[in-house]
């Protein structure tokens, strides 16, 4: 028999992954001319979300950035932003089925690697995902 955790981890795996739509604007976000922005990237920049069916709130996110370049024979870079999942709704393993559904829209996209910047209270999550450390972050802020 399995257990309550177990049965929860079943429901949520069959939660879909999907591309954020305009509708999801009454869902927790807010943002309809942003949207549209972004629509207009295609395949380029795609945010995904995973919908909890009984409230209707989306309950998981990521997007994936495809950066062109002229180094590497003009080849492309995922750049995996913004892996957010509720509170509510943490340890039931959606976070790893955003970051995979993430990393194969830049496989197909023909990225040649995943890139990803994350705190370190967030490395073993990452490293989970398949993702090893490399480098070092550097940043400039404009605005806090």
């Amino acid at each position: 028999m399995a257990k309550m955790g177990e049965e929860q981890h079943e429901a949520d795996s069959l939660l879909p992954i999907r591309r954020l739509q305009a509708s999801d604007k009454s869902k927790g976000f807010e943002f309809l001319s942003r949207f549209a922005e972004l629509a207009s990237h295609g395949d380029d920049h795609a945010i995904v979300v995973a919908e909890d069916e009984q409230t209707g709130r989306i309950i998981a996110t990521g997007s994936v950035f495809v950066e062109k370049k002229f180094l590497r024979g003009c080849g492309k870079v995922g750049h995996i932003e913004d892996v957010v999942v509720d509170a509510s709704a943490r340890g039931r393993r959606l976070g790893q089925r955003v970051v995979r559904h993430l990393v194969g829209h830049a496989r197909a996209a023909g990225c040649y690697k995943v890139i990803l910047d994350c705190s370190a209270e967030n490395r073993g999550f990452y490293e989970k995902c398949g993702f090893q450390e490399k480098n070092v972050q550097m940043a400039v802020y404009f605005h806090e």
